[in-house]
């Protein structure tokens, strides 16, 4: 269910966002949910073979898909191919999650009439698909998280019908994707309706007060998040809803690191900072390095950066964003500008280069609500700190954050402790002498983290585990056999991981 194309010009293949009508959007919303029964019940081994038939027709139509991604958001190679692999990656990775059977958190308590202090009755738990959902894509990643990417792959993979509304800064990738992903599926069998793409923002917000749709996902502004999160929050009936919403993503840095790694810090720095023109949700905001070193690393960050050059932003808006932040930043009290990068270089001339800025603790923390907000872009913040106390301090006046990163070494850990606690507490990854931008489709990623980075920091994005925001615990007592999931029969056709009495086993039920 995609809208019609549209085009600008005639001679581009570049689309404009055309709006779902009332009319279609009923039409989805009413298939979604004629669709949540049947595909919740169907076999995990068989939502798996449709994952991957949606995985395999978006890697035949890669090169389709890359250069409209290229004509739409200039992010080119080797981006967008490597973005269509890690897609297609993590549909499989989903698929095979399924057939492996533990997300289903299948436990069994067979009855106990002696057990104390009261006889037990027969009892049995899994997790069950919420039904409907509104995925909100990103418009930093056109494949990762938008049409195809997490938030739908793991939503598809928990048995619940998504309904995606597309970014309107990649509507022709948006279309095209849309397109293969709905004939993967009915190809393999699904009930019509599983899969909708949705244009427009009207059409966004009224599905997500729908009373049908029972959950939504989204990635992007603070702003935009909050206040999708209150139309969630303020319906007849709430639903969850998962906002990642941006992090500033500090990154702290011992005396001991940078005399030991100091140009190893500084490379590794100004790369990850400046990574796809500073569109990553978790680009390092800000760098604090010890006062007594600051000047030294001043010249060879400005150096780094310097090199990078302009590169071109994903559209207009979120060029102008940059421009207007970066100014706001860079005219605040205490802060100094080491390096201004240059507007409107690059194609489509909305290119930016990175801008470094500097302040002290002592000036960050006298400004924080002012200076503690995320630049999404090029630009990022090198702060100075007198001493482990003044870095603390620095550490506390963080609210959450997707990621904090430390650089030190073996021998400071005990001073390090500190600091690392109080990181935990504000983060949902840790990393040490590392660098935030790229995140692992693994079963142990976690990409969320407390308010204001996300809405719910208990639930993660990326990662096996992202299927978890999509399904609820359901637990059936003394329940014939013939009306039981097949996870929780007596006999353990699906051959999942089970908690039987207590105990977890492959095994069937012995009584």
């Amino acid at each position: 269910m995609t809208a019609p194309h549209e085009t600008t010009d005639p001679g581009h293949p570049v689309e404009s966002t055309r709006d779902t009508s009332p009319e279609a959007l009923e039409q989805a919303l009413e298939a979604a949910a004629a669709a949540t029964g049947p595909f919740g019940d169907l076999n995990p081994v068989d939502r798996a073979r449709m994952l991957r038939a949606v995985a395999d027709a978006l890697d035949g139509h890669a090169d389709e898909l890359v250069a409209l991604a290229d004509a739409e958001t200039g992010l080119g190679s080797p981006r967008l191919p490597g973005e269509v692999r890690r897609t297609t990656v993590q549909l499989r990775m989903f698929a095979d999650a399924l057939e492996e059977g533990s997300w289903l958190e299948a436990i069994i308590d067979p009855a106990d009439p002696d057990a104390a202090p009261t006889p037990r009755p027969d009892l049995r738990r899994m997790l069950m698909p919420v039904g409907p959902v509104v995925v909100f894509a990103a418009s930093n990643f056109p494949f990762a998280f938008s049409v195809a990417g997490g938030d739908t792959a793991s939503a598809l993979a928990a048995g619940s019908p998504v309904l995606l509304k597309g970014h309107p800064g990649h509507p022709a990738t948006s279309r095209r994707t849309a397109e293969l992903v709905e004939k993967a599926l009915a190809d393999e069998g699904a009930p019509a309706g599983v899969f909708t793409l949705l244009e427009g923002m009207d059409a966004g917000t009224s599905a997500l007060t729908d009373p049908r749709v029972k959950a939504a996902a989204f990635t992007g502004s603070l702003a935009g998040g909050r206040a999708l999160f209150d139309i969630a929050n303020g319906r007849a009936e709430p639903i969850p809803f998962y906002g990642e919403m941006g992090s500033l993503n500090p990154a702290f840095v011992t005396p001991g690191a940078v005399e030991r790694r100091r140009d190893e810090i500084v490379t590794g720095f100004a790369g990850s900072a400046a990574l796809g023109a500073g569109q990553f949700c978790t680009k390092p905001g800000l760098l604090f390095v010890p006062a007594e070193q600051a000047t030294e690393l001043e010249g060879a960050l400005v150096g780094a950066l310097g090199d990078k050059g302009p590169s071109r932003m994903l559209n207009d808006r979120i060029h102008a964003g940059h421009h207007d932040e970066r100014e706001r930043l860079a005219s605040r009290p205490g802060v100094r500008v080491l390096l201004r990068g240059e507007d409107g270089a690059g194609e489509a001339g909305i290119g930016a280069a990175p801008t470094l800025l500097a302040t002290t603790v002592s000036d960050l923390l006298a400004d924080a609500d002012a200076l503690l907000t995320e630049c999404f872009g090029p630009t990022a913040i090198l702060v100075a700190y007198d001493g482990w106390a003044d870095l603390l301090a620095a550490a506390q006046a963080f609210d959450g954050n997707l990621t904090a990163t430390v650089h030190a070494e073996e021998d400071e850990a005990g001073s390090v402790a500190p600091l690392w606690r109080i990181l935990r507490n504000r983060a949902g990854r840790l990393l040490w002498n590392g660098w935030p931008t790229g995140v692992a489709v693994t079963w142990a990623m976690h990409h969320g983290g407390p308010y204001p980075a996300t809405t719910a920091s208990l639930h993660t994005s990326v990662g096996m585990t992202a299927m978890r925001r999509f399904l609820r615990p359901v637990c059936y007592q003394d329940t014939p056999e013939s009306l039981l999931p097949d996870a929780l029969r007596d006999t353990n056709t699906l051959g999942v991981p089970r908690r039987v009495n207590g105990t977890l086993t492959h095994d069937d039920v012995q009584r």
